[in-house]
């Protein structure tokens, strides 16, 4: 349920078409040398976020940290990723430095065949990058009427709780549950208080941040509204120990554990920046343990349920995991994605420096 506070407003918003926004990222990904199959997947990621409403994940925030990955070297735009370990319901992959947003959903596709085999698929990847939107990995087991969840440990931005100097990454976890005729359940969310890249999206609009989102340079949360610190540091999610923050930081290292231990690869506080990613995908066949059929019937009746709650004093309706982002893309599809002026005028200097027609439309 993405946040107004980090959304472009309409007034600023320039709307470019889904179709313009996808070719000029694939462009862009096979100048860095990735295969056209590959750039077609990676930009499908991107915009995926981008229709959803969640634009901390989209081309406007994400791309040009992807090129300069790639044009420094840190991501191999055609790694030779393999299994490494395998048995019947798991495998662990070395991603030979590749990015997460196209190597994580073709871990997700062998997570999914082994699911339909055994009833539970997993995937563990070491030695990757950036995995983009959790969400879209763990969708892509929705259609086979599967339980998809993505995980995925990056960088050291947050400090544990009562720290004063970064240990982890905002280590998000996402859930995607198929329904019937209801929107399907799909959740995802950093296991900080805000994710790092909604920090661009927020200096980008200039925005006053709400109290007990960030921590001061010493690693005090920061307990009044107002703009973003110069020195910031990000917190687990719960803030302060009082308000839960120690649930923040366990789920954060559960995230680790999952991902980077279970991989065979080194938690990123241990070892110098600039880690590679690690990640961890999971397919649960819904018929290996009840019926398919019922059990999305059922989802469509609690959800609906859920959503049909009184709202509280001050506010419309209730919502429920998915509901605003399927929203949000029925809307985006009609009218265009907004995109900031700053990232349209990304968009122009990338394009001409790469020698890509630049359209809206």
């Amino acid at each position: 349920m993405p946040l107004d506070l980090f959304k472009v407003p309409e007034a600023q918003a320039i709307r470019i078409s889904e179709s313009a926004l996808r070719g000029m990222t694939e462009a862009m990904f096979e100048k860095m040398g990735v295969p056209h199959d590959d750039a077609v997947l990676a930009s499908d990621v991107l915009v995926a976020a981008d229709l959803r409403g969640v634009d901390s994940h989209g081309v406007s925030n994400m791309l040009r940290n992807y090129i300069a990955a790639y044009q420094s070297g840190r991501y191999n735009p055609q790694p030779d990723w393999k299994i490494v370990r395998e048995r019947a319901s798991t495998a662990t992959i070395d991603a030979d430095r590749g990015i997460g947003i196209v190597v994580a959903p073709k871990a997700m596709e062998l997570a999914i065949a082994k699911a339909k085999q055994t009833g539970i698929g997993v995937v563990t990847i070491r030695n990757g990058g950036h995995m983009g939107m959790a969400a879209y990995h763990a969708m892509l087991a929705l259609e086979h009427d599967m339980i998809g969840m993505a995980m995925t440990a990056v960088g050291v931005q947050v400090l544990p709780t009562f720290g004063a100097e970064p240990r982890l990454g905002t280590n998000p976890i996402a859930v995607a549950v198929p329904a019937n005729r209801q929107h399907s359940f799909v959740f995802d969310i950093a296991s900080s208080m805000v994710a790092g890249n909604k920090i661009t999206l927020a200096k980008r609009l200039g925005v006053s941040f709400p109290a007990g989102m960030v921590a001061d340079a010493e690693g005090t949360p920061v307990m009044q509204a107002g703009p973003l610190p110069d020195n910031y540091k990000l917190i687990p999610f719960g803030g302060t120990r009082e308000l839960g923050s120690h649930k923040g930081y366990g789920l954060a290292m559960v995230v680790e554990i999952m991902c980077t231990l279970l991989s065979g690869a080194i938690p990123n506080t241990l070892e110098p920046v600039n880690r590679p990613a690690a990640h961890y995908v999971a397919a649960y066949d819904i018929d290996a343990f009840t019926d398919a059929t019922e059990f999305k019937d059922m989802m469509d009746r609690w959800l609906t349920h859920l959503e049909a709650t009184p709202p509280a004093p001050g506010h419309d309706r209730v919502l429920t995991p998915g509901l605003e982002e399927v929203e949000a893309e029925a809307q985006r599809r009609e009218l265009g994605i907004p995109l900031h002026s700053d990232v349209i005028d990304w968009f122009k200097s990338a394009c001409q420096e790469l020698e890509i027609p630049f359209r809206l439309r």
